[in-house]
């Protein structure tokens, strides 16, 4: 018998700049630089992203922090 997996949810930006903190440019910098999960194309105007994969960039900083290495 498999496991049953939670099915991921998107996210719009509001709910990804209010959990991570990030300014607007810093979030789209980081996208461009590879350090931040990449967003999902709704619509013409619409993105949104993966919820867990934005949970697990916030897990690996906190857990990076604790270990004493650099923000960046």
């Amino acid at each position: 018998m498999s496991a049953v997996t939670k099915p991921s949810r998107l996210i719009r930006k509001a709910e990804v700049l209010k959990r991570t903190s990030l300014s607007n440019s810093t979030l789209y910098l980081y996208m461009a630089r590879g350090m931040f999960p990449g967003n999902v194309k709704l619509g013409v105007r619409s993105v949104a992203w993966d919820e867990a994969a934005v949970d697990a960039w916030i897990a690996e900083r906190l857990t990076s922090q604790a270990g004493g290495e650099a923000n960046g």
